[in-house]
């Protein structure tokens, strides 16, 4: 097989698709826009919901992209062969064009194609879905895959744990998919399938066809369109085409261990720890660039994702210590990112100077404790130590504790900033546990929201557009331009988070607002309100909608044309969410809280009665 960088690849999978008809689109922002369910984009398919479920999309129905992509479920998993936090996504898209018939062959042919991967058609094998009592199994995939190319006894029907994707939430399209493996050896057994977890078959790619929609009340629809939906994980990709054994030896991540080395005089590969050490270091440090890099400007906070970068950024730091990494040396590793990616995200370049400020700020931050967290946290293991040797000795019968209580754990958090996640890692590593429904006691008590507000979203999925939400999204609109005329034409969206109860809406000022400048943006939206204005949409090029000063917080997710909403000579902007037809509807406007959400970033929450 031949052998792939990181950008070879990308170019090599977009040109593919755009020879076949394709628009090369974007990749969108990692935080959702105005979607309540989840933290970050976790996959290809996440910002393209709406058009999915039957909206138009501005560059049409054929699309490509690479989407940037964080998933934290598995962070304490870091450090170990595969897992990573952040990735790019390959996928292209069928927005109601073509279906299986296209798809498939094409999937094929950008495997097994001279021009393309080149893989040997012997050495694929694909699943596809194996029926159950809601919908029979998926022979036209079969017969599509063996007229392709792929050998019968290479194609595997799997049930639908296997083979069904979707929806990345509660709600949402969804549909059977055909997913391709890498045959790397010979099987374990003459019952081995691309299940198996032998080693045998190594997963690089994913079709899905999308023809249904799960409501919330579990049942599923129809879409009105049919829409082919794939996925390549890139790092995945390059492992398996190159043949390594971790995606942390692939070129993306080459310059970036020269630079520990450097820094350390430790080598990757050369003990286990050491090198659980510098895959933690780089995958948290390259996905902190990323967050800090994003166009919505994350920061470091104790709320939602600021929460996580915290955390991710934190435990780099402790991992660093391990291997003698010197303070203030993630901004170095940092750099190396930067250069690696600066082509295909110039986010990264153009935030340069704030992604090395945070990370610099939050190292300084957490150092300035750890030494002391570390010594009680010690104590605590000793504390239970200790009564654990002195109980045995009172009583043969006694079982030893081996957690760490709540109220300890959240005092590590709240002094010495320890997220708990970490505390339950050193805990672990020593054997012992963290009472984490405690801890969760603990922080409820003393009314801090940041993590159980948090775990609940990762739960859940994907945003709808039902009237509650979409009056608030375009009051959301309004408060916007409210907050640039009372407060500063510099005012800029710096993060939207919106429930059918309320909107939340993050943006730059260096200082509080006062009470006058509150009731100033209330009266105002009010006013616009009353006057019930027309909401009107044109779809127009991007470049038009500049030249007609419409206001583009994130370029970088659009296309070539854009949709965008005029509310009278009051509010103009870019924007791909619902809205409603005129702004009497909405109600009255009220804002129930203004707040810090970060270094120079305030928060509103507001609703409408």
């Amino acid at each position: 097989m031949k052998e792939y960088t990181g950008q070879a690849l990308r170019e090599m999978y977009l040109n593919f698709f755009k020879e076949r008809g394709h628009k090369i689109i974007p990749s969108a922002s990692l935080i959702p826009e105005n979607d309540p369910t989840v933290l970050f984009t976790t996959a290809g398919m996440h910002p393209l919901v709406p058009y999915l479920l039957g909206e138009k999309h501005p560059a049409g129905k054929r699309l490509t992209d690479v989407q940037k992509c964080v998933r934290t479920g598995d962070i304490d998993d870091v450090g170990d062969e595969r897992h990573c936090t952040f990735f790019e996504m390959l996928g292209n898209w069928s927005l109601g064009d073509y279906f299986k018939e296209e798809m498939i062959p094409w999937s094929y042919e950008f495997l097994t194609g001279e021009k393309y991967l080149g893989i040997p058609a012997d050495k694929i094998a694909v699943t596809v879905f194996g029926g159950d009592e809601t919908l029979p199994r998926d022979d036209e995939s079969a017969s599509l895959w063996e007229k392709a190319g792929i050998k019968k006894e290479n194609i595997y029907f799997m049930p639908r744990e296997n083979n069904w994707w979707g929806p990345a939430g509660l709600t949402g399209p969804c549909g059977t998919d055909t997913e391709m493996f890498v045959i790397r050896k010979e099987k374990c057994s003459p019952t081995c399938n691309p299940d198996c977890n032998c080693g045998a078959f190594l997963e690089i790619w994913n079709d899905v066809f999308m023809r249904f929609n799960k409501t919330a009340d579990g049942n599923y629809e129809e879409l009105s369109q049919k829409n082919v939906d794939t996925g390549m994980g890139l790092e995945r990709a390059l492992c398996v085409l190159n043949g390594k054994s971790s995606v942390y030896e692939t070129d993306i991540f080459a310059g970036a261990i020269k630079v520990i080395s450097a820094l350390t005089g430790k080598n990757y590969g050369e003990n286990e720890e050491t090198t659980k050490a510098f895959r933690v270091l780089l995958d948290h440090t390259r996905t902190a660039t990323f967050m800090l890099g994003d166009e919505k400007g994350i920061v470091p906070s104790n709320t939602d994702q600021g929460y996580i970068l915290r955390r991710i950024i934190r435990r780099a730091v402790r991992f660093g210590r391990k291997i003698d990494l010197p303070e203030g040396s993630l901004a170095k590793i940092s750099e190396a990112f930067i250069k690696e990616y600066e082509s295909v995200y110039p986010e990264l370049k153009i935030n340069a100077e704030k992604i090395a400020e945070e990370l610099n700020k939050e190292e300084t931050k957490f150092n300035k404790t750890l030494q002391q967290g570390l010594k009680e946290f010690e104590k605590c293991l000793n504390g239970i130590e200790r009564k654990n040797a002195f109980m045995s000795q009172k009583d043969p019968a006694y079982i030893p504790e081996k957690a760490i209580n709540g109220k300890q754990a959240f005092h590590l958090y709240d002094t010495y900033g320890f997220p708990v996640e970490i505390t339950a890692e050193m805990a672990k590593e020593r054997g012992f546990d963290v009472d984490l429904e405690g801890y969760k006691l603990a922080f409820e008590e003393h009314q801090n929201k940041s993590k159980a507000g948090s775990e609940q979203k990762f739960a859940c999925g994907l945003a709808d557009h039902k009237e509650a939400t979409t009056k608030l999204h375009t009051a959301t609109h309004l408060l916007h331009s409210a907050l640039k005329k009372v407060c500063s034409p510099d005012v800029n969206q710096k993060g939207s988070n919106i429930t059918e109860e309320r909107l939340r809406f993050d943006f730059n000022l260096p200082q509080p607002m006062t009470a006058e400048q509150i009731q100033a943006v209330e009266d105002m939206v009010n006013s616009v309100i009353a006057q019930d204005l027309p909401v009107e949409m044109k779809e127009i090029t991007l470049e038009e909608a500049k030249a007609e000063g419409f206001t583009g917080l994130f370029e970088s997710k659009y296309g070539e044309r854009v949709k965008t909403y005029t509310i009278g000579d009051f509010s103009k902007e870019i924007c791909g969410g619902p809205h409603v037809e005129r702004t009497g509807v909405l109600g009255k406007f009220k804002i129930v809280k203004e707040q810090s959400s970060g270094s120079g970033v305030r928060r509103i929450k507001a609703i409408l009665e």
